[in-house]
C-alpha cells in the first residue's frame, strides 16, 4: 500500500510538472524573434486583409492565455495543431517520425547498457593493466561529443570502407533499419558508454571494499558468486540512477545525430522546425521530450527500492 501511495503521488507530481512545462514550452516560442506569419509570407509584403487571415487561422490575435488553454485542451485530446511548414497535422508528422527515433534510442541504449556494464565490471574486477586500459578508453569516449563521433564513423565505416550507409533511417524491414541505424546508434552511445562504465567501476570498487564482501570471502564463498551477488547487485542502485540520466541524454543528443545522418526522426524534425519557426511542431516535440524525461525518472524512482533495499521510497541518496 505504501508503494501504491508513493506511485500515485509521483504520478500526480509528474502531471503537475508537465502542466507547468507545457506553459513554459508554449510561452517560450513566442519570446523568440519572428513569427509564424512572417515565415508564411516568406519576406513578401502582404495586405492587411491577408495578414488578418493568417492571424485568424492560427489564432495569433487571441490573448496569450486563451491561446494556451485552447492549445492545452487540444493536446489532451491528441491534437497538436497543424504544422506551418508541412501544412499537415503535427500528430501525423509525429506518428510518421517518432518510431524511427524511439528505435534509434532503443538501439543506442542497448549498446550503452551491454558495453558500459561489461567494461565497468571488467575494470573493477581485474584491475591492473586492464583497468588502466579501460579507463583510458572510456576517458576518450566521454570526451567525444556525439556529433564528432558521427562524423568520424561516417568517414571511416560509410565513406572509406562502405560497410554502412551514411544517411537515412531505412525502411525496408527490420534488417534494413538495423543496418541504417547501426552507425547512428554507436555515435549516440559512445559518450554514454564511457560514463556508464566509469560509474559501474566506481560503484563496484566501493562495494568490493565493504564489510559484507570481506565477511563473504572469509566464509569461503566462491569469488564469482561474491562478485555477482554481493558486489554487482549492490552496485545496481547507483547504475540505475545513472540510467535515468543516460536515457534523458539520449533524448537530447538524438537531435544532433539524426541531423548528421539525415534520419527522418523527430530530432531532425525539431531542428528543421526550429529553423523555420514552425511553432506547433516545436511545441509538440518539446513537450514529448519533457514527458519522456519525466517518465524515465518516474520509472527509476519506482525501481530503485526494488533493486536496492537500502533506498527508501522517494529517496535516491543511498544509491548515489
Amino acid at each position: 500500500m505504501n508503494f501504491v501511495r508513493f506511485a500515485a503521488r509521483r504520478v500526480a507530481e509528474m502531471a503537475a510538472t508537465l502542466l507547468v512545462a507545457s506553459f513554459v514550452v508554449f510561452g517560450a516560442m513566442y519570446l523568440a524573434p519572428g513569427s509564424p506569419a512572417s515565415f508564411l509570407l516568406a519576406g513578401r509584403s502582404a495586405s492587411p486583409e491577408a495578414l488578418a487571415s493568417i492571424n485568424a487561422q492560427y489564432h495569433l490575435d487571441d490573448p496569450f492565455l486563451v491561446r494556451y488553454f485552447r492549445w492545452l485542451g487540444d493536446v489532451l485530446q491528441g491534437d497538436f495543431g497543424r504544422s506551418i511548414t508541412y501544412r499537415t497535422d503535427v500528430s501525423r508528422l509525429l506518428a510518421d517520425r517518432l518510431p524511427v527515433t524511439l528505435f534509434l534510442i532503443a538501439m543506442a541504449l542497448a549498446v550503452v547498457v551491454v558495453v558500459g556494464l561489461l567494461l565497468g565490471r571488467i575494470a573493477a574486477v581485474r584491475g591492473g593493466t586492464t583497468d588502466s586500459a579501460i579507463l583510458v578508453t572510456t576517458t576518450f569516449a566521454v570526451g567525444t561529443p556525439s556529433f564528432v563521433a558521427a562524423v568520424l564513423l561516417q568517414g571511416l565505416f560509410a565513406v572509406r570502407l562502405g560497410w554502412f550507409p551514411s544517411s537515412g533511417g531505412g525502411g525496408d524491414g527490420l534488417g534494413d533499419m538495423l543496418w541504417h541505424l547501426t552507425l547512428p546508434a554507436i555515435a549516440l552511445a559512445l559518450y554514454l558508454i564511457g560514463m556508464l562504465a566509469r560509474v559501474t567501476r566506481s560503484a563496484m570498487l566501493e562495494a568490493l571494499d565493504s564489510e559484507h564482501v570481506t565477511v563473504a570471502r572469509s566464509r569461503g564463498v566462491p569469488e564469482r558468486q561474491v562478485i555477482r551477488r554481493h558486489v554487482f547487485r549492490n552496485s545496481l542502485g547507483t547504475v540505475l540512477t545513472t540510467g535515468g540520466l543516460i536515457v534523458s541524454t539520449l533524448l537530447v543528443c538524438t537531435i544532433l545525430v539524426e541531423t548528421a545522418f539525415s534520419i527522418g526522426g523527430i530530432g531532425q524534425l525539431l531542428e528543421l522546425s526550429t529553423t523555420t519557426k514552425d511553432f506547433p511542431t516545436v511545441q509538440a516535440i518539446s513537450l514529448i521530450i519533457v514527458a519522456l524525461f519525466m517518465i524515465v525518472n518516474l520509472i527509476v524512482d519506482l525501481l530503485l527500492p526494488l533493486v536496492d533495499p537500502r533506498v527508501t521510497l522517494g529517496s535516491r541518496e543511498a544509491a548515489v
